[in-house]
């Protein structure tokens, strides 16, 4: 994008990013600040140090990966709304979008965009984002206009809609081969509390025992 030529700089954009991987912040730092409009302010790989360096920077749009270092970008996603409340939130993540895009869209995102996408459409997602829009694949915009036109925004088309937002984050971390005292650990949560959601997970995916929950979780995330 060119910089205006009515003799004035344009403010850049600030963008904060939250994601576990090292690499992956350093190549989307490198992407976004070869552009005239856009700059990165700050990054986190975790919730907590997420929260505390956002409310410093004052970003205009968070970009924010399902899988951080300690629990899920939802949660961070839940807290943002709370604590700033009309700070976009786009969603950059490895994880398929029919898992997790609606999901995030109701918690507050305004955007998803999965990670096999090319830069030029993150670019485009970031840009349609900061401008008010909503961003999301044409195959996820599909699926939800047939549901605005059927009225069926309470079908479940995946039995993980079923499950809640911190259900979801256990299961997660159970299909990434996580115990339950190291789940526990993560979520900052008691073994007995985790052993609860693992017994509501076992209910609403109509699941036998924990076993089948592990290979449940497993083939989902695999």
């Amino acid at each position: 994008m060119k910089t205006p030529t009515n003799g004035q700089t344009a403010q850049k954009k600030k963008i904060f990013i939250v994601d576990d991987h090292c690499i992956l912040r350093e190549g989307l730092s490198r992407l976004i600040n070869t552009e005239d409009d856009i700059t990165v302010c700050g990054e986190a790989d975790n919730v907590s140090d997420a929260l505390q360096a956002i409310a410093q920077c004052k970003p205009d749009i968070v970009i924010v990966d399902i899988t951080l270092r300690d629990g899920s970008g939802i949660r961070l996603i839940e807290n943002l709304t709370y604590t700033h409340p009309g700070l976009p939130v786009l969603v950059l993540s490895m994880h398929d979008e029919a898992t997790y895009a609606e999901r995030c869209l109701k918690t507050g995102a305004m955007g998803y965009v999965m990670k096999q996408e090319s830069s030029r459409n993150l670019l485009t997602a970031i840009r349609k984002v900061l401008g008010g829009e909503i961003y999301v694949s044409d195959k996820l915009n599909v699926r939800l206009l047939h549901k605005f036109v059927k009225n069926k925004f309470e079908d479940i088309d995946f039995p993980t809609e079923l499950l809640s937002n911190r259900e979801l984050e256990v299961y997660q971390l159970i299909g990434q081969g996580l115990k339950k005292h190291e789940i526990a650990e993560r979520l900052n949560l008691s073994v007995k509390t985790v052993e609860t959601y693992i017994e509501h997970i076992k209910i609403k995916l109509q699941l036998k025992g924990t076993h089948d929950v592990l290979m449940h979780a497993i083939k989902s995330f695999s």
